[in-house]
């Protein structure tokens, strides 16, 4: 089987690494990858939102199947795209249509969804310019802090955490006028939930689903979760409070709910559902979905799979999910995210990296690393995950830990306490 994976950033590197080691792909191809994917395929320099030269590709090369990694190509209707293609309609693509994107490209349309189908999250209200007036009344009905979400996809920096009344209602406005650009044309105010956060995966074929596993990532950019959020500055996985008790509930107040409206509303789903969680007492709310695996989590999810994931998407292509099970690793996965100095604000890049080499015991994946003249160079915000497994989270942490002693680049930082708050 021929593989087009796109995306370019250490969750395709992750993606790539597991799909190269099937013993049912033929070749790897990945769109437009990065240093560490081609190690794993065929880098092929087209970038996620040029479908025309996607589909040129998949002609030429004789692919069935592409995996698409980031949502905005999900967004923007890959897989509507390939459909509408008579001779490309058999392709299978791991990832929603359009209109199933919306669960991640709209806020709003998801909350509207949870509420349709029952599903636990916090109370909110959305805004436009044409009721901006009204959100200092929805605000003073909550209690502090606020939080602030752009409607629209934001690179994952869309959503702010605010104490003061006043603050917030100045934030609504700068959102109308553009600082998270066009996402921030609605804007969704909900209460702030008490609790701790946790990930959890599923990949379904539209009929069923199978659990991957759980995992928690950590947004903010300074220790002690203070500062911007960012991409994600690492992660661990399994999540110590995520017992066979709380995932029965999130299966049955979350999981099953939401593939149940999905079929209700006729969304045809085939690809990976995040679901972003808050633990409140308990009890699982739903803060957000995405469309595709997390990064960082992809990074501690995907090598604790002990399944031939391409042998996974093959079966959601052909719509029999339900006849594969998943296989877990019993080891934990922690990951560090080494990233520029200044980042997530402006940070400067083209500073060589060295010392990979000198880890023997962990997984490199490339997040924003370019290779010029043959020496691997900085070429953005987040530069490598660094992945260790072992017996415990704290062991893997350990082990993640020392990876990041042994490599170098001009102003690389990294948070020292990832996994603190578990």
């Amino acid at each position: 089987m021929n593989v087009l994976l796109i995306g370019a950033g250490a969750r395709e590197h992750a993606l790539a690494w597991k799909l190269a080691r099937s013993p049912i792909l033929q070749k790897l191809y990945i769109a437009p990858g990065n240093p560490g994917t081609a190690e794993c395929g065929i880098n092929v320099d087209i970038p996620v939102s040029n479908f025309p030269a996607i589909a040129q590709l998949v002609r030429k090369e004789s692919i069935h199947l592409v995996v698409v990694g980031p949502e905005e190509p999900l967004a923007n209707g890959i897989r509507d795209f390939f459909r509408d293609q008579d001779d490309l309609d058999w392709v299978g693509v791991i990832g929603p249509d359009r209109s199933g994107a919306r669960l991640e490209s709209s806020k709003d349309f998801a909350k509207q969804f949870m509420i349709r189908n029952g599903i636990p999250t916090a109370h909110h209200q959305t805004f436009t310019t044409a009721n901006e007036h009204e959100a200092g009344d929805f605000i003073q009905s909550l209690t502090p802090p606020y939080v602030l979400k752009a409607d629209g996809l934001a690179a994952g920096k869309g959503v702010l955490i605010v104490e003061d009344p006043d603050q917030a209602l100045m934030e609504i406005h700068q959102m109308f006028n553009g600082k998270f650009g066009v996402a921030g044309s609605k804007v969704v105010v909900e209460e702030f939930l008490q609790g701790i956060e946790l990930s959890v995966f599923i990949l379904t074929d539209g009929e069923s689903y199978l659990l991957l596993p759980e995992a928690k990532d950590y947004k903010r950019i300074g220790e002690g979760d203070t500062g911007s959020n960012t991409g994600g500055m690492g992660a661990v996985s399994p999540v110590p409070f995520a017992d066979a008790t709380f995932i029965e509930k999130v299966k049955q107040r979350i999981i099953e709910p939401t593939i149940n409206g999905l079929k209700s509303e006729q969304i045809d789903y085939q690809g990976f559902i995040f679901f972003g969680l808050m633990n409140v007492n308990g009890d699982p709310y739903v803060i957000e979905y995405n469309v595709r695996m997390g990064d960082p989590e992809s990074e501690v999810v995907i090598p604790r799979l002990e399944t031939d994931l391409l042998d996974l998407f093959k079966a959601v292509k052909e719509r029999r999910l339900k006849d594969k099970a998943v296989e877990i690793s019993q080891e934990a996965a922690a990951t560090i995210m080494l990233v520029s100095q200044g980042y997530p604000g402006t940070y400067e890049k083209g500073f060589p990296i060295n010392g990979i080499g000198h880890i023997e015991d962990g997984l490199v994946f490339h997040a924003g690393t370019i290779r010029k003249d043959g020496q691997l160079m900085t070429n953005g915000g987040r530069v490598l995950a660094l992945t260790a497994m072992d017996h415990s989270w704290t062991l893997a942490l350990a082990k993640a830990y020392e990876m990041a002693r042994l490599v170098k680049f001009h102003g690389m930082y990294h948070r020292k306490d990832i996994g603190f708050d578990l």
